[in-house]
């Protein structure tokens, strides 16, 4: 069964302030690190329709000219978000921090025949799948058949996560959004940091900040997201545009 919709969130501050003026302070010393859906892109009812407003585009160039490291952490393979992004120069890191991971590329044929034999219509990526039900006519079956899919997943040795409105299919390796920003972190010798998230996967990523020097969480909340991730940010906008102008801008 689906999870009923949480109540909306509205805009609040919390803890950040200070960190996020110390992060502008010396942005040379500092990273930030962002997904992409949900955060720099609304999220939309088809994943291939996802588009950047122009005005984020713009801070992230900015962003781009001054820290010693903006970097895109996301779900989708890095080719493809570096076409929703589209400024040159950042640092893109995709299917959820497995293209950093050696091993990933030996699971790339058995994760396309899972896709080709399961009941359900998958985003297809190199290492990973993305199955939606977002533009289903009844969302509680389709979850329903998902759980299935689920299931057999887990069957054949692969690790699966729901995230909004859709489940993921991964490679049983130890990589995540987390491991990807300690591994930039510790090849830049980076102690400041900023991470901005609006789902499940993105909680690796808060805990990566764990320990630093400045470290600022912020959360982009909507009422598919899970709650937990309002609760360890320390910072909570209420949608991509006031994320680029709450945020993006003060840096």
């Amino acid at each position: 069964m689906g999870r009923a919709p949480r109540p909306r969130l509205s805009t609040r501050r919390v803890r950040a302030v200070q960190p996020l003026d110390r992060l502008a302070a010396e942005p040379g010393r500092a990273a930030v690190f962002l997904d992409v859906d949900g955060v720099l892109a609304p999220i939309v009812a088809r994943p291939e329709d996802a588009r950047m407003p122009d005005a984020t585009r713009r801070e992230l160039e900015r962003l781009g000219g001054a820290y010693a490291l903006v970097a895109c952490v996301t779900g989708r393979p890095s080719a493809v978000a570096r076409k929703i992004v589209g400024v040159p120069g950042l640092t893109i890191v995709g299917e959820h921090g497995l293209e950093l991971d050696p091993e990933a590329p030996a699971w790339a044929e058995r994760i396309a025949s899972f896709a080709d034999a399961a009941a359900w219509p998958a985003e297809r990526k190199p290492y990973t799948l993305a199955f939606h039900y977002r533009t289903a006519a009844d969302p509680e079956a389709a979850r329903a058949v998902l759980e299935q899919v689920e299931i057999d997943a887990l069957a054949e040795g692969f690790r699966t996560r729901w995230g909004r409105m859709l489940l993921e299919v991964l490679p049983p390796l130890n990589a995540s959004k987390g491991t990807a920003v300690r591994r930039l972190l510790d090849e830049r010798s980076l102690d400041r940091a900023l991470y901005a998230g609006d789902d499940t996967t993105d909680l690796d990523a808060f805990a990566a900040l764990d320990g630093l020097e400045v470290a600022v969480r912020v959360a982009v909340v909507s009422n598919e997201g899970p709650s937990e991730l309002a609760e360890r940010a320390d910072l909570v906008v209420g949608s991509p545009d006031a994320f680029a102008a709450d945020v993006l801008r003060r840096l």
